[in-house]
């Protein structure tokens, strides 16, 4: 028996189909320089499905949810 596995877009919801040129993105913690505090960082990257997998990343469907995800990271959503 065949393991299936379905995705959904964290922005728009929708599913994932093979052809379709999805992102994933999480948030880490950085030090930029000794002396500064630690802050967050937003990563993007093209799909991988070992990443996939991350409790952390989230799936975004395009473009437009890709920047959706960033611009609600930046207001702190």
């Amino acid at each position: 028996m065949a393991f299936t596995e379905t995705y959904r877009c964290d922005v728009c919801g929708k599913p994932r189909g093979d052809a379709e040129d999805w992102w994933l993105v999480w948030t880490e913690m950085t030090d930029s320089a000794p002396s500064a505090p630690a802050q967050p960082v937003l990563k993007l990257t093209a799909w991988n499905v070992l990443l996939s997998h991350s409790a952390e990343v989230r799936h975004l469907c395009g473009a437009r949810c890709a920047q959706t995800a960033m611009d609600r990271w930046m207001r702190g959503e």
